[in-house]
């Protein structure tokens, strides 16, 4: 079954450990591989057996559950630019969906990409600059664009700049799967302490 509560955090957590990698490179100018390649592969896994298959296992999404644990947790914990990250990818999922032709493109853009990564590898500068040109040429124009803040220096460096894009890209494919699990806006507020809970014991599970 598609749409439950595990389903939903877990998307949820694929998402917010996104954005908090697009803050890490935008402030300090890296992010760790591991958790870059787990993302990354969830833009190429159209096909997925099920949820937990875009990325690979439990194991590979625990800082974003650890992360969403705690940003349900109340207004004193919750860190304000990931939330508004997060917010603005959601939000800009939803323009998409009446989108076709920019879905569309998307898709034969991930297509070639996955052809791309069996070549070269999940991390490879190719691989992250094509992903970077599919979110540049198709999401960054609908408005409003995600304004990632941070250190110039890091923000300018093409390299850089290419990773944060890739990984907005996979941060709409988690906001996608969150509304196909059945994730709404009243659904994450009516249920935050019962997501949070259910990050907690899908940490414990793992």
């Amino acid at each position: 079954m598609l749409k439950t509560l595990n389903n939903q955090t877990i998307a949820l957590a694929g998402l917010t450990q996104a954005v908090h990698l697009v803050q890490s490179i935008a402030k300090n100018g890296s992010a760790d591989n591991e958790e870059m390649e787990t993302l990354i592969g969830s833009i190429l896994k159209i096909n997925a057996d099920d949820v937990l298959d875009v990325y690979g296992g439990l194991d590979r999404l625990a800082p974003g559950l650890r992360l969403i644990e705690k940003q349900l947790g109340g207004p004193n914990v919750i860190d304000p630019e990931l939330a508004r990250y997060a917010a603005s990818l959601l939000f800009l999922e939803r323009k998409l969906r009446n989108q076709p032709q920019m879905l569309e493109s998307i898709r034969k853009g991930v297509e070639k990409a996955t052809v791309q990564a069996a070549h070269f590898g999940l991390l490879h500068e190719n691989l992250l600059a094509n992903l970077a040109d599919i979110y540049q040429e198709t999401l960054s124009r609908l408005r409003p664009r995600v304004m990632v803040m941070g250190d110039p220096n890091h923000l300018t460096n093409p390299a850089n700049a290419n990773k944060i894009r890739a990984l907005l890209l996979s941060g709409i494919r988690s906001a996608v799967l969150w509304r196909q699990c059945g994730g709404s806006r009243w659904k994450f507020l009516l249920y935050r302490k019962k997501m949070q809970e259910a990050a907690r014991q899908l940490l414990r599970s793992r």
